[in-house]
Parts: structure tokens; sequence; C-alpha cells
């Protein structure tokens, strides 16, 4: 239908570019993070394909919601899968893991009460972290593919929701419950980060937290 064709084109243009975009992200992981062999991972809520282009081999442990993580995935790390929340994580400890990791995970958690559990989790766990989020000021919405979304009135907003969810709502539910993550509120609920933004061209593709103490 032609009505779905933004959807399709988007689709289609969006995973050569987001691997294109992880492989560059992940080379910045590997320079300021400086991770050593064998350094064992906490991934919040990530897929174990974006390690493929970190070659030094690491222990990974990826948390996901049930059914969510691809497990048969080829890889030259050790890599365990995990069931949970990662907003509460009361079977790990501090110093189980050297560092925690997520990618584009925060701002899928829930509101701003749960984003400071997701946070409390990081910080319990290890003093060396990575928590990348999408900026709100990159010119096409990494989620739902419109322009400037984050700076149309609620209104509009939801009347877009409206319409989508009628031939998409598993994909409506997931655009409607994202919710941007500034770079103030990183500082706040991660005191003591450091911010790093990822940019493509000119504009400010994503802001990562992290810390390396």
């Amino acid at each position: 239908m032609l009505k779905y064709l933004r959807f399709r084109i988007f689709s289609a243009l969006l995973k050569p570019f987001s691997n294109t975009m992880r492989k560059r992200r992940m080379a910045l992981f590997v320079k300021l993070i400086k991770p050593t062999f064998g350094m064992k991972i906490l991934d919040l809520g990530g897929q174990p394909s974006i390690w493929d282009s970190v070659e030094l081999p690491l222990n990974i442990t990826c948390l996901n919601l049930p059914g969510v993580a691809i497990t048969d995935h080829q890889s030259h790390h050790r890599i365990a899968y995990l069931e949970g929340d990662a907003c509460s994580i009361p079977d790990f400890h501090p110093g189980d893991f050297d560092l925690v990791f997520s990618n584009s995970v925060i701002e899928h958690v829930g509101d701003y009460n749960k984003r400071v559990e997701f946070a409390n989790e990081v910080l319990r766990l290890s003093d060396k972290y990575w928590i990348q989020t999408p900026s709100k000021y990159f010119p096409i919405e990494a989620h739902c593919g419109m322009p400037f979304w984050w700076f149309y009135p609620t209104e509009l907003r939801s009347y877009f929701l409206k319409k989508w969810e009628k031939k998409l709502p598993a994909w409506t539910e997931m655009v409607s419950t994202t919710l941007v993550v500034s770079e103030r509120e990183l500082l706040d609920i991660l005191p003591g980060c450091e911010i790093k933004y990822e940019w493509f061209f000119l504009a400010p593709k994503s802001l990562i937290a992290y810390s390396v103490r």
C-alpha cells in the first residue's frame, strides 16, 4: 500500500545505516573504554551482533526481557544470555562485572522513575559503564523515521500514533512508549559521568554517558 511506503523505505534504509553507525560507535567504545582481554561486561538489553566489530575477545552477559535476545548468533566472544529486568537485577552484585553497557535501551525502560532505577542498577554494579541513547536533535527520529519528531506538539504526535496503530499496532506501541533522554537527565541520574556525542555529518546522532573510573 502506498500509504505505508514510507515505513517500508525507512525500514529498508535503516538497517545498513544502523549497522554502519554501530560499527563506528563500537570503535569509539574501544577508544574510550579501552577494554582488556576477557573483560566481564553486562550488556543490558543488547543483542550479540553489536559486539562483532570488537576484535578483542570479551566475556559478555546479555540480559533481556523474555524472548528478546537472539541466542544463536555466532561470535568470537564468550556470550551468556539471561532473562530479566534491567531496572532490577538482584542476582548480580558489585564486582560481578568490570563494566555495564547498554545501547539504545534507557529510552525504552519507562518513565523518569524507571530510568532512575535503571541508572541506579548500573551504578550499583560497576564504576565503569557505557550508556548510549539517541539524540532528540538528530533530524530523523531513530524509531519512527519522522523528521524532528520530538519537536511536534503532543497533539500532533498523538494524531500520527492513532493513525499508525490501526495497521501497525506492535510497532506503534514501541514508538509511543519510547521517551527521549536528555544530556541534563543523564548527568542527573548518572552523577560523575562524562558525556560524548556521536555525530553524523553536523547532526548529533546520539549521546553516550560513560565512566572509566
